[in-house]
C-alpha cells in the first residue's frame, strides 16, 4: 500500500515538473493606451465619459465653456465690416475725372481742326493738350492713392480674419472629441473643474484585440520569427486553461535580463528577448493578465 502511495506521489511530481515546462514562456498582457488631452482651458460644462465605456473615434465626449470665445469672434466679425465699409469706391471716384478726361480730348481734337482750318492758333491747341495731360495724371495719382488705401484696408481685414480663424480653431477645440476606438480605463476630471490646454481627460485603450508581452531566452529565439503563429494560454477554472490563437509582432533586438517577475522556460538564463504578441480578445482578457505562450514547432 505504501509503495503504490509512493508511486502516486512520484507520478504527481512528474506531472507538475512536466506543467511547469509545459510552455515557452510568460508575460503579462498590455494594450497601446492613449491619454486623451483637454485642447482648450476653461470650466469643463459636459464630460459624457465614465470608466469601461466604449468610445468611437471622432466621438464627441463633451465640452469646454466657450461663451467667451464667441464673443471675441462676434466682436472681430463687427470689426470685419466695420473696417471694410472704408474701403474706398475706386470706380466712382475715377469716374469724375474719366469724364473730365473725356471732355477734354474732344476739345483737343477740336483745336486740332480748328488749327488745320486756321481758325484757331496755336496756344489754344497747346492748352487743350496740356489739360488732357493733366487730367491723366490726376487719374494716375488718384489711382496710386485709392490703391494704397485699399490695401492697407485689406491688410487689416485680413489680420482681423486670421484672428477670427484662431478663435474658430479654439471654438473647435473647445469640443472634446475621442480621438481613437475603445474602452475607458482611467477618468481623471470631472464636469466643472477647470481644465487646462493639455491636461489629462481620460485614457483609453482598444481591448478588441491585446498584446502579450513576454520573453524568450537566446536558444529560443532562432525558432521565433516575425508573424509567426504562436499558442496564447490563460488560467481558467479549475486549474484548467484557455487558448487563443496569437501572432508574433515584435521582437526586441536587444538583449535584457530577465525582469524578476518573468519566468522563461530555461530559468538559469540570465539575458532574455522580449517579444509581442498579438491576440483576438473575447473580452475575458485583461491588462496585466498572465498569458503563457507555446510556440509552434
Amino acid at each position: 500500500m505504501k509503495k503504490t502511495a509512493f508511486i502516486i506521489i512520484a507520478a504527481a511530481a512528474i506531472s507538475c515538473s512536466d506543467n511547469k515546462n509545459e510552455f515557452d514562456a510568460t508575460g503579462t498582457f498590455e494594450a497601446v493606451e492613449t491619454i486623451i488631452p483637454a485642447e482648450a482651458g476653461g470650466i469643463i460644462k459636459e464630460l459624457k465619459v465614465e470608466e469601461g465605456n466604449v468610445l468611437k473615434e471622432n466621438q464627441v465626449v463633451g465640452y469646454i465653456d466657450t461663451i467667451q470665445l464667441s464673443l471675441k469672434r462676434d466682436q472681430l466679425l463687427a470689426q470685419i465690416k466695420a473696417t471694410q465699409s472704408k474701403k474706398p469706391d475706386i470706380n466712382s471716384q475715377l469716374d469724375v475725372y474719366r469724364e473730365e478726361l473725356k471732355q477734354a480730348k474732344l476739345d483737343q481734337q477740336r483745336m486740332q481742326n480748328l488749327v488745320k482750318a486756321d481758325a484757331a492758333t496755336r496756344k489754344q491747341l497747346d492748352d487743350a493738350m496740356t489739360k488732357v495731360s493733366v487730367i491723366q495724371k490726376q487719374i494716375t495719382a488718384l489711382q496710386i492713392q485709392l490703391n494704397i488705401s485699399t490695401t492697407g484696408i485689406d491688410d487689416e481685414t485680413q489680420t482681423l480674419k486670421v484672428q477670427v480663424s484662431q478663435i474658430k480653431d479654439q471654438l473647435a477645440k473647445s469640443k472634446i472629441v475621442n480621438k481613437t476606438n475603445g474602452t475607458v480605463l482611467t477618468k481623471y476630471a470631472e464636469a466643472g473643474e477647470m481644465a487646462a490646454i493639455g491636461k489629462p481627460l481620460y485614457k483609453i485603450a482598444d481591448l478588441s484585440t491585446i498584446i502579450l508581452r513576454a520573453y524568450i531566452t537566446g536558444d529560443q529565439l532562432p525558432s521565433v520569427k516575425l508573424n509567426d503563429n504562436v499558442k496564447v494560454f490563460t488560467d481558467a477554472a479549475d486549474k484548467t486553461y484557455k487558448e487563443y490563437s496569437g501572432v508574433v509582432e515584435w521582437i526586441s533586438d536587444k538583449a535584457e535580463f530577465t525582469p524578476k517577475t518573468i519566468q522563461t522556460k530555461d530559468e538559469r538564463a540570465n539575458l532574455v528577448y522580449a517579444v509581442k504578441v498579438r491576440v483576438k480578445n473575447d473580452g475575458y482578457l485583461k491588462i496585466g493578465m498572465y498569458g503563457e505562450i507555446k510556440l509552434l514547432k
